[in-house]
Parts: C-alpha cells; structure tokens; sequence
C-alpha cells in the first residue's frame, strides 16, 4: 500500500532540503570555550545528527510543519519510491556525518555503538609463524655427522 504525500505536512522532497540545513547546522556548529588568558573564543563543535533531534526538536523550532518519528519510520516500509528514497538518503547523510565525526574527533562513542552498530574490536592473527626450533647440543656434536 502506498502512502499518500498529501497526508502529512510536508512532503519527501521538503523534508530532504530540510535534512541537508540541518546537516549544514551540525557540520558549522560552533562553542563557545574560555582560553587560559580568560578570553572567550568560538570553536568548531560539529554535532552528530540524530533523527529524534530532526525530527521533534530542530523542524518545529524553525517554524517548519514536523513529521513525528512513526510516519517517518513507516515511510521506511513504503512502496513509493519517492518517499522510501528521501527516507533512505536522509539516514545515510545522517550516518556518515556521524560515522566522520565519531572517527575523526573522538566523541560520540556511545552513539557510535548504539546506533552505528559499531564495536570494540581487539584485532587478532589467527595464524602462527612458524620458526626452526634449535636444540644447542652441546660443542663438537653435529647431529647430521652421527646419522651413519
């Protein structure tokens, strides 16, 4: 069954330019940090996105019409294309915004786990190297002299 676009208060197509100033917003943000000499400076913070923060906190406070969090996730099962499409590239702009920033700063461990699925790993070599073992028998004793 497909969903209608007309049901909801913005369509696919909006939504995705939205993503792409939320996106924006998160990759420009910036801090406020004090230096040792006391002053104030602005630092580069980039925010991981989050689909609940897009969703529920960052549409309505730009005046923008939202779409609550079960519509989006049923337009992931949709048969419309146009929608099923807008849904998905909104999640993979949000992943591999995430994804860099957790890789590259450091921060977002938790997120990285929960929602990227990603985990601790020890790497490990599976297999063994294998080297001569020398057996010192002792001075004037060569083995391969006394094999006759």
């Amino acid at each position: 069954m497909a969903i209608k676009k007309t049901m909801h208060a913005i369509t696919p197509a909006q939504l995705e330019t939205h993503a792409w100033q939320y996106i924006q917003e998160c990759i420009n943000n910036k801090r406020e940090q004090a230096t040792a000499s006391g002053k104030v400076v602005l630092i580069a913070d980039r925010h991981l996105p989050t689909v609940a923060y897009f969703l529920k906190i960052w549409l309505p406070t730009q005046g923008l019409p939202t779409l609550c969090r079960s519509t989006y996730y049923n337009w992931l099962k949709s048969e419309d294309i146009e929608v099923l499409d807008t849904i998905k590239n909104i999640e993979g702009m949000f992943t591999a915004l995430a994804t860099d920033i957790v890789a590259n700063e450091g921060k977002g461990i938790f997120y990285a786990k929960n929602k990227l699925g990603m985990t601790d790993a020890v790497l490990s070599l599976d297999h063994k190297i294998n080297t001569p073992t020398i057996i010192n028998l002792g001075v004037g004793i060569d083995p391969e002299l006394d094999k006759n």
